[in-house]
């Protein structure tokens, strides 16, 4: 049987459909009734209800010790998933509790139960900072811990910092570094809130572009990787590098509303995040736009997906189709 932490997210969810179309025997993680519900209608959207009555549920949390002591029983291969998204600096105590210690706790009961193989995922952000004379990121690009990173990036490298200690100690370990997540089923979280944005009536966008994948393709790799003799090695998943704007025009027109219309220029997402500060301090309200977030709009980050193509011998669906797909569900 396999274990998947983050099944009732949008990469766990895909993840349990394909292990199940795949003849998986599947026990996949929740921590309340309403978080099940997503995932229950995931498979509805997909006319794959006859498999959801068979992942085998069990209530927990990756920071709940003897919860997990029930749901590794008669594992033998963990799909870890499950992962706090969060660029609000008043989230970075949970972000960091949950990515790195909950990672750490998944890796400390794969090692006592012997688990055969487990797969994280991780996230470009976990990626390295290119050198002066580089030009795109690649799985050996380096970490450089003075440079800024988001709390959420940091969290990151830090569970990736676990996977490879669990190396070390014997387990056999992989991890998949995935771009900005393409999927359907998950519209108010994530990359989702694009659609619901761009649906709604959204009227800027920036010009600064990072690594993009679809869902579909972030599973199926995973359990490729699960099933061959690859071992202590990270995938950057990259279906493209594509710019926010283009991205975002694609979206407008599969959903067949108004482009965005607007530039933000890097002035002005600076200047927006000051004012989003101001409104979180005096009205308590929860960051939408924070630091972090305003730099990313306009960094122009590029990232390679070769080693991942050559290694398993694939082509990266198109998220500009997959996009067009999607919206037609």
């Amino acid at each position: 049987m396999v274990l998947v932490t983050g099944g009732t997210g949008l990469v766990g969810a895909h993840l349990l459909i394909h292990l199940l179309e795949k003849g998986e025997n599947v026990r996949a993680i929740y921590r309340n009734s309403d978080s099940i519900k997503k995932t229950k209608s995931l498979f509805s959207l997909y006319k794959k209800e006859s498999l959801y009555e068979s992942i085998h549920w069990i209530q927990a949390d990756i920071l709940d010790i003897p919860a997990l002591e029930n749901a590794f029983q008669e594992i033998r291969q963990v799909y870890h998933c499950s992962a706090t998204i969060s660029f609000d600096p008043k989230d970075e105590e949970l972000v960091r509790k949950t990515n790195i210690e909950g990672t750490a706790n998944i890796v400390n009961f794969c090692l006592a139960y012997t688990i055969q193989k487990l797969c994280h995922v991780s996230s470009i952000a976990a990626l390295g900072d290119l050198a002066e004379h580089e030009s795109i990121i690649t799985e050996e690009t380096e970490w450089n811990p003075e440079k800024p990173h988001s709390d959420y990036a940091i969290s990151k490298y830090g569970a990736e910092m676990e996977i490879w200690r669990a190396q070390q100690e014997g387990l056999d370990v992989v991890i998949v570094n995935p771009g900005v997540i393409i999927g359907p089923g998950f519209w108010n979280q994530g990359s989702g809130e694009l659609f619901t944005k761009v649906k709604n009536g959204l009227s800027f966008y920036t010009k600064g572009s990072t690594g993009f994948v679809t869902v579909v393709d972030v599973v199926s790799i995973m359990h490729q990787l699960m099933k061959s003799p690859v071992s202590g090695e990270r995938f950057t998943l990259i279906g493209q590098n594509i710019i926010f704007q283009d991205l975002l025009f694609s979206i407008a027109d599969a959903l067949k509303v108004k482009r965005p219309n607007y530039h933000a220029t890097p002035f002005m997402m600076n200047t927006l995040s000051k004012l989003d500060w101001i409104t979180s301090i005096l009205f308590g309200q929860k960051r939408q736009l924070s630091k972090a977030s305003a730099r990313s709009s306009y960094s122009k980050d590029l990232y390679s997906n070769e080693k991942t193509k050559n290694a398993l011998n694939i082509t990266f669906q198109d998220v500009h189709d997959y996009i067009k797909e999607i919206t037609n569900l």
